[in-house]
């Protein structure tokens, strides 16, 4: 008896040293905050007065495997896997046949606001949601929007920052725009609360006159400058289609737990009946702005990485992105528990999701940086210097003379 006294003792010792048991909920509690302390000690923010200067790696990158050049028989090899573009003499030349008009007119709109200043070039420009380039295969020059690490392809800014992206019943256009819908958010954003309870007060009085002032509330007053985060729904929200079982687990989370998660599927071009939803009625959609109320976004790959993503960081909500494999242009330089917190599995999301409920203030310091740099880097004029420099860099690459085709017509706007 006197021998297991000290054991006992030295086991209630050992325990208070840990502070918890391993897969304890505290335990991942402190593993969160250890992720978090270590991502911040290690960031270094890019500090060149050009922002457009901090995004150039992604393209230098991608040009990397090219450093030989781009021969005429990796440019033959290519053709069929994309439209086939030209610029001769400040003009831009494109096969007839575009599978997705909006997509080449969105990306065409970036080329013509750059070309002036693009030396005679052609390319391949990937138009499809997939990739087409694998690692493991020869390297051939076709520019596609996304990839995963297995694919050579050279990234370019999606159409979608212009037009082309997915249409819903919100958005029967498409989803497009990101001047527009960055500096909506960022025109009232420094108002003060006072001042923008007035301005509340004077629309209300203007909305009994006309019922057409409920839209332009929403259009200048957005819900993220309306609602300081601490004003926010305590609760994880997703809205979207199921486009795959990746999703599944969130929405059944969410029938278990409303009170933490409010996650539903919305129909899509396959939906044919509820089984399309996980067995219950499709919700219905939700406006960029209505996703500003709560106060922790999810985001999900689509066929290929979402457009949605960027879109979530202007509420200044804490985004949860799940699953890092499919990329954009940009994804390299957001940091994970910098800018938004990395979800690889959705088996202990529930208590992640408690971790930042239980840390309202990490939750905050995360979702505004992850504004930030969205607001202060992916601007519409960076995107067209990526696509300047990106194509000046890839002309310098060709061993062949441009020569134009005459089976291409010519794009003015």
């Amino acid at each position: 008896m006197k021998l297991a006294l000290p054991i006992i003792s030295a086991i209630f010792i050992v325990h208070g040293q840990n502070s918890c048991f391993k897969g304890s909920d505290d335990c991942k509690f402190d593993k969160y905050t250890a992720l978090i302390k270590k991502a911040e000690e290690e960031y270094n923010e890019c500090t060149r007065p050009n922002t457009c200067d901090c995004l150039n790696q992604r393209f230098k990158d991608d040009l990397a495997v090219f450093s030989k050049g781009v021969n005429q028989n990796d440019f033959e090899k290519a053709r069929s896997f994309g439209v086939h573009y030209q610029i001769i003499d400040r003009k831009l030349y494109r096969q007839e046949n575009c599978m997705f008009a909006f997509r080449c007119s969105g990306v065409e709109h970036f080329i013509l606001s750059v070309i002036n200043q693009i030396p005679d070039c052609e390319f391949i420009l990937n138009d499809r949601d997939y990739p087409q380039v694998l690692k493991s295969h020869q390297p051939l020059p076709i520019f596609s929007f996304s990839k995963t690490k297995e694919y050579a392809d050279i990234m370019y800014p999606a159409w979608s920052f212009w037009e082309g992206g997915p249409a819903i019943s919100l958005y029967p256009t498409g989803i497009g725009r990101w001047d527009l819908t960055r500096n909506v958010i960022k025109k009232y954003e420094n108002f003060e609360l006072k001042k923008i309870f007035f301005k509340i007060m004077l629309l209300f009085i203007f909305f009994i006159i006309s019922r057409y002032l409920d839209f332009c509330f929403k259009l200048f007053f957005r819900r993220a400058d309306l609602m300081p985060f601490k004003k926010k729904i305590s609760k994880a929200f997703f809205r979207g289609s199921r486009t795959n079982s990746e999703r599944d687990p969130l929405i059944l989370l969410s029938r278990r737990n409303s009170d933490l998660v409010d996650a539903q599927y919305t129909r899509n071009q396959a939906w044919k009946s509820d089984a399309d939803t996980l067995g219950q009625p499709a919700a219905e959609e939700i406006s960029f702005e209505d996703h500003c109320s709560y106060k922790y976004l999810f985001n999900f790959r689509g066929v290929a990485a979402s457009f949605r993503f960027r879109h979530l960081f202007l509420c200044r909500s804490l985004v949860f992105h799940v699953g890092e494999e499919w990329v954009e242009f940009f994804y390299m330089f957001l940091k994970p528990w910098i800018h938004y917190v990395p979800v690889s599995q959705l088996n202990d999301v529930e208590v992640l999701i408690n971790y930042f409920l239980k840390n309202e203030a990490v939750a905050e310091k995360i979702a505004q940086r992850g504004f930030e740099w969205i607001y202060k880097y992916l601007t519409i004029e960076n995107i067209e210097c990526y696509w300047r420099r990106m194509l000046r860099q890839y002309a310098t690459l060709l061993k062949f003379e441009v020569k134009r085709n005459r089976t291409l017509i010519q794009i003015t706007k």
